[in-house]
Formats: structure tokens, sequence, C-alpha cells
């Protein structure tokens, strides 16, 4: 309510009152923070013929032109990401990986070995908080260090 005060008093620069009794802010509607107006503004914005189920970006410039809320930009990127439709059509924005190629079978023992960190173990009296795990290929033995972080 203060708020309303501030700006029929013409002390809130950015915001306004038009003729017909909408609040504006710099010329774009304000939208109330009432959960059920912005999920309808939102499903109708993500759901418009111009542009079915736009992006974050795309969404939020549309939107933005016509509305305005405190925090829409990241209600906007929360319902996009909840879009089950965008979810499942989502381009990859990377090289598609080729045909997976055959490792060689080594002939002598720790002529090819595997190595890996296994991380996040308590810490132990002598500061190891990770064991560096090293597999031969052909045996499947294994040599676990422990070591320092």
């Amino acid at each position: 309510m203060e708020k309303l005060m501030l700006i029929s008093e013409g002390k809130e620069v950015d915001f306004g009152i038009d003729k017909n009794g909408i609040i504006r802010y710099r010329g774009r509607v304000c939208v109330p923070d009432v959960l059920e107006l912005k999920k309808m503004i939102l499903e109708e914005g993500h759901r418009s013929g111009l542009s079915i189920h736009p992006g974050v970006t795309k969404m939020y410039q549309d939107l933005k032109k016509l509305f305005w809320w405190p925090g829409m930009k990241r209600e906007i990127s929360e319902f996009v990401y909840a879009c089950l439709v965008c979810q499942k059509s989502k381009i990859e924005h990377q090289k598609p990986s080729g045909l997976l190629q055959p490792l060689f079978v080594p002939e002598w023992k720790w002529d090819s070995i595997a190595m890996d960190f296994v991380g996040g173990l308590p810490r132990t009296a002598k500061g190891n908080e990770m064991i560096w795990v090293i597999v031969d290929r052909l045996t499947k033995s294994a040599h676990l260090i422990a070591i320092k972080t």
C-alpha cells in the first residue's frame, strides 16, 4: 500500500498508474504477486502461436516487452526448465560421439592400465582423503594407493 501511495504522489520514477488504473513499471504491466496469474502469463507466453516452447532467453525477451514483476527472469527460467516437452526436445550443443572403438587386448601384465580416483572418503590419521586406483587391464589386478588431496 505504501508503494501505491508513493506512485500516486509521483515519488516512484519507474512506476506509474495509467488511465485504466493499471500500475506500470517503465511502461510494462506490473503483475501482482498472485501465483495463478503469473502461471497463466507464463503458460500463454510459452505456448503462444508465434513461438511454441521458446527457450528461457526468447521467452524472457517476449514477456518483458509487456509485463514486469520482481524475480521475473528467475521464474521464467524455472518454468522453462520444468517443461517436459522442452526437456525431451532440447538440442544437444555438442558434437555427436562416433561409434565405439574396441580396446586392444594387452599381451603382457601391466602393459595397459586404467586409473581412477575415489574421493569423498573420511580423512585418515595421515591426512589421506582419496584413493588412487590403478588396474591392470589383462589380469584385472588392482593397486590402491591412499593419497592427500
